[in-house]
């Protein structure tokens, strides 16, 4: 499981010129989920992201997560983010997982945020979304389950 973390002033999703999905300050969140993830290495990354303490706190310092500043997550699903680049020119996609199983555990992602007393808006699984967003810093971390402790993510 991959995932692009960006902290955000606002961000949307827009699909065929309606909003699926809005937030103001807080975390855009692009998920691809990998051959293989399941709901416990899901739990662990969206606990760890739930858990980022990428907000500043009085003395400018990153210190504050998402429940301590009121932030909401916009979570987008973004199965390129599987993608293999390194041979050729041409995308493989091999490694990223069904789309029934990927969306499962996508909206599994976005209940256990809510689940949390996070809120969290959504994008259209499959379809193409336009996303727009203004991000704040800029301030973006990647994660990868396979690179987080292998796939047993610290907590």
């Amino acid at each position: 499981m991959k995932a692009v973390v960006q902290r955000v002033l606002d961000a949307s999703c827009t699909v065929e010129g309606s909003v699926t999905g809005s937030i103001r300050h807080g975390l855009l969140v692009y998920l691809g989920v990998d051959r293989g993830d399941d709901e416990e290495i899901m739990e662990k990354m969206m606990g760890k992201i739930l858990r980022l303490r990428c907000f500043e706190d009085e003395r400018g310092k990153m210190n504050l997560s998402l429940k301590d500043t009121g932030g909401e997550v916009l979570i987008i699903s973004q199965f390129t983010l599987s993608a293999d680049v390194c041979h050729g020119n041409r995308p493989s996609f091999d490694s990223a997982e069904s789309p029934d199983k990927a969306e499962k555990l996508y909206r599994k992602a976005v209940e256990f945020i809510r689940n949390n007393g996070i809120g969290a808006a959504e994008g259209m699984f499959g379809a193409h979304m336009e996303i727009s967003y203004t991000n704040d810093g800029p301030v973006t971390f990647f994660y990868d389950s396979s690179a987080l402790c292998g796939t047993k993510m610290a907590e």
